[in-house]
């Protein structure tokens, strides 16, 4: 019998027969401005497990390791149990969102390389922006986990943005998180519109969570467009 051990905005987590591996259940509800707006984007959970998993499986033949252990239905995988690191790394491309605002840039600029920031996961706080003194001073990983991340963050950043470019998409920006897994630290989480941020290359639509964070509509046939892309498969 499974056991739920958390509910977070957009999953949850169940115990199984194996106490290596946890039971990951994607959910339809929708959250932005860390919780304060909410709603439900109609299938999004069966959509962002297919993208989580199609994304995890081109990472792990580029050699990222990740949590992944397979898929097992519409709205839920079978994942490795992780120590979760309470530290979020994000890769920015182009200028959106807090980044924009925070540097007065405007959206859409294109930065000369890829910045990577790391925020403290924490919702109550929610989540701010640190650097590698305050993970060191608050213990949140050692100095060698943070290069790790930060090195396998540029590695995806990579892998990505030269796979959605053969697909009409430029990656924005996106969030990631990690985990220790026998002592090594991996891949965690999902990577999908909820975690990212996708323009179509021609047009500059976004397609991704930003339109139900800023009422743009379309927000489901938005994430069925990525499913589409990547996979070919139509909801």
């Amino acid at each position: 019998m499974k056991t739920m051990l958390y509910e977070g905005k957009a999953k949850q987590m169940f115990t199984t027969d194996n106490e290596n591996e946890l039971l990951v259940y994607f959910k339809d509800d929708a959250t932005a401005f860390n919780g304060e707006k909410k709603g439900t984007i109609q299938s999004k959970g069966v959509i962002n497990n297919k993208i989580a998993t199609f994304f995890f499986n081109l990472l792990a033949e580029n050699g990222i390791p990740h949590h992944l252990i397979r898929r097992v239905s519409d709205r839920e995988m079978l994942v490795k149990k992780l120590n979760i690191l309470k530290v979020e790394v994000v890769v920015r491309n182009i200028a959106a969102g807090s980044l924009a605002k925070r540097i007065g840039w405007e959206e859409g600029t294109k930065m000369p390389s890829a910045i990577v920031e790391l925020y403290y996961k924490n919702d109550e706080l929610g989540d701010p922006l640190v650097n590698n003194y305050h993970i060191k001073a608050m213990g949140l990983a050692t100095e060698e986990q943070v290069c790790q991340m930060e090195q396998y963050a540029l590695k995806i950043n990579d892998v990505l943005t030269a796979y959605l470019k053969t697909k009409k998409l430029a990656l924005i920006d996106f969030k990631l998180e990690f985990g220790l897994y026998n002592g090594e630290v991996i891949l965690g989480d999902e990577i999908s519109p909820d975690t990212c941020r996708f323009w179509d290359t021609e047009t500059g639509e976004k397609l991704d969570k930003d339109r139900f964070r800023r009422d743009l509509g379309n927000v489901e046939e938005a994430y069925k467009e990525i499913l589409k892309r990547l996979t070919g498969e139509a909801i």
